[in-house]
């Protein structure tokens, strides 16, 4: 076997990325950067990005807070926090207006890494938002009061907040959005990827004129990519040539190891560190502090400049 095969090309760039990554210690943000991944599409690799770069961005040495906004609690689950049923979660501070100091919990696995779980209860949410007054920005506030609360208590400051969105476009993802600063995209390398991106893009920006003027794409990541097919590097090449300056260049490989880790109640960094797909998370969590930040993406973009007859 010489290095020109797919198996040997792959084993030297884990050795590489091992060896650059290696007990190195990520640059802290000068400000709480508030990042919320979403993706209207299901079965992107949304939560196993959050979970995975909140992991990485851990791992680093920075401090840092997931907010499980999905009613599934899959989040939790990897993340190894309690979320059963009753469990004061996310629901409790959307709705009853509860403290996230009052719901959040340790990651017990790595340190630095907190969780504010979602429960069950978190499925009637979108209905009994309707009728709240700020039903939009509930989450903005609670996020602004815990991270002044961590400072006025001589806590550290959390460096980076991911919220992990629903498959949907309702108020849960509304609420994501307007904590937000930043929004990081998933895309699978798979075909359809790209369907529905205008949609969520116009409403990225709708947000922005109405609710949250900050708010960006800052990031999109490629998952699921398998460099044996043809498909996965037109879809790359699809999403480098219409979002060069967003697209991250690392990419994250369909891995077996990425799916078994939360079957365990783990990230794949703590199930098996040493697998491409640990690596690969690693990386791009070192390549989200370290790149600068781009422009915003062009909420005019339309299907066929992204590359939809």
């Amino acid at each position: 076997m010489d290095d020109t095969t797919p198996l040997a090309a792959q084993l030297a760039v884990d050795a590489k990325r091992r060896i650059s990554l290696h007990g190195r210690k990520f640059p802290r943000p000068d400000k709480t950067r508030i990042v919320t991944i979403a993706n209207q599409k299901g079965g992107v690799g949304k939560t196993t990005t959050t979970v995975n770069l909140a992991a990485g961005l851990a791992q680093g040495g920075l401090n840092v807070l997931v907010i499980d906004n999905d009613p599934q609690g899959n989040a939790s689950t990897a993340l190894g926090v309690e979320h059963r049923a009753g469990t004061p979660s996310v629901y409790e501070v959307l709705i009853e207006g509860a403290p996230i100091a009052e719901v959040v919990q340790k990651c017990p696995d790595i340190a630095s890494l907190w969780c504010v779980p979602a429960t069950i209860d978190l499925s009637g949410a979108e209905i009994e938002l309707v009728s709240l007054v700020s039903r939009e920005t509930r989450l903005r506030q609670a996020v602004d009061d815990y991270l002044q609360w961590r400072i006025d208590e001589g806590l550290e400051r959390i460096d980076y907040v991911l919220v992990d969105c629903p498959p949907s476009l309702g108020l849960l993802t509304v609420n994501a959005f307007v904590v937000g600063r930043e929004v990081l995209i998933p895309i699978q390398c798979e075909y359809y990827a790209l369907e529905g991106l205008t949609q969520l893009l116009r409403t990225i920006d709708m947000i922005r004129q109405h609710l949250n003027k900050d708010l960006h794409v800052s990031s999109i990541l490629l998952t699921m990519y398998d460099g044996r097919t043809n498909l996965a590097h037109q879809v790359a090449d699809e999403v480098r040539a219409h979002f060069g300056d967003q697209t991250l260049k690392t990419t994250v490989p369909r891995s077996v190891r990425v799916s078994e880790a939360p079957s365990h109640g783990q990230t794949v960094l703590t199930y098996d560190p040493t697998s491409t797909g640990a690596l690969a998370y690693l990386e791009a969590a070192r390549e989200l502090t370290e790149r600068a930040e781009p422009r915003r993406v062009n909420d005019n973009t339309t299907e066929e400049e992204l590359g939809h007859e």
